[in-house]
């Protein structure tokens, strides 16, 4: 799935062989791109396929945000960013990345792609997000289209079936609030932000449709969320 907040998905192909990847960059000169996966093996086979589709393009490794943002540069042209990271997720830094890079688009990687986690990725500000179940022909092709900024429309498609679920993070901020934490207590508690455990607790009272902590609190105790 190949999915970006003003939508595109497998757009056309631009002519490229050497590794049958099906697609090259004619650049741009020398694209910046910053990588972010705590998978070493992963960054690698990432790299050497960007590099065989965009040879001139500048790669920069990083395994957690904390290393993304001593070792990346001022100027970046793209950021992926792995979805599942230890420490501070993807979904929590995308914040953090954007107040560092505030013009940069940001492609999550992620080997989940529920609907639910798409929605939160571009709903939290990614540009677009990819599976990384797809080809490296589908990866390079979105890298290609945020780098030239040419998203084809589309409707991001959603089963209706899929019902919304609590991450097992919201889950931990859930049960600290039914302890009857402050968010600034939850922060230091889950060595979050107090921006993170804000927005957490937003989305809890959303996923509960109420409007206060006590609201939440009480409807998670009645549906057995909590104790």
């Amino acid at each position: 799935m190949l999915v970006s907040a003003t939508g595109f998905e497998n757009g056309p192909f631009r002519p490229y062989d050497p590794l049958g990847l099906g697609v090259v960059i004619q650049p741009m000169t020398s694209p910046s791109v910053l990588l972010i996966d705590d998978h070493a093996m992963f960054r690698s086979g990432l790299n050497m396929v960007i590099k065989a589709a965009m040879p001139q393009a500048n790669i920069h490794e990083a395994g957690s945000l904390q290393e993304a943002i001593d070792i990346a540069p001022e100027a970046l042209d793209v950021v992926l960013l792995d979805i599942n990271l230890q420490g501070l997720s993807g979904l929590e830094g995308i914040e953090l990345l954007q107040r560092k890079w505030p013009q940069v688009p940001i492609l999550m990687l992620s080997a989940q792609n529920e609907p639910e986690t798409v929605r939160r990725a571009l709903a939290r500000g990614a540009a677009g997000f990819i599976s990384k179940a797809e080809s490296a022909e589908h990866i390079v092709q979105a890298l290609y289209e945020v780098l030239q900024g040419t998203f084809v429309e589309l409707q991001v498609s959603v089963d209706q079936n899929v019902a919304p679920r609590l991450t097992l993070r919201q889950c931990e901020v859930l049960d600290l609030l039914g302890q009857g934490l402050s968010n600034k207590l939850i922060a230091r508690k889950l060595s979050l932000s107090d921006n993170t455990v804000r927005r957490h607790v937003q989305d809890i009272l959303a996923f509960f449709n109420v409007v206060s902590r006590a609201e939440a609190v009480s409807a998670a105790r009645k549906q057995r969320f909590i104790s």
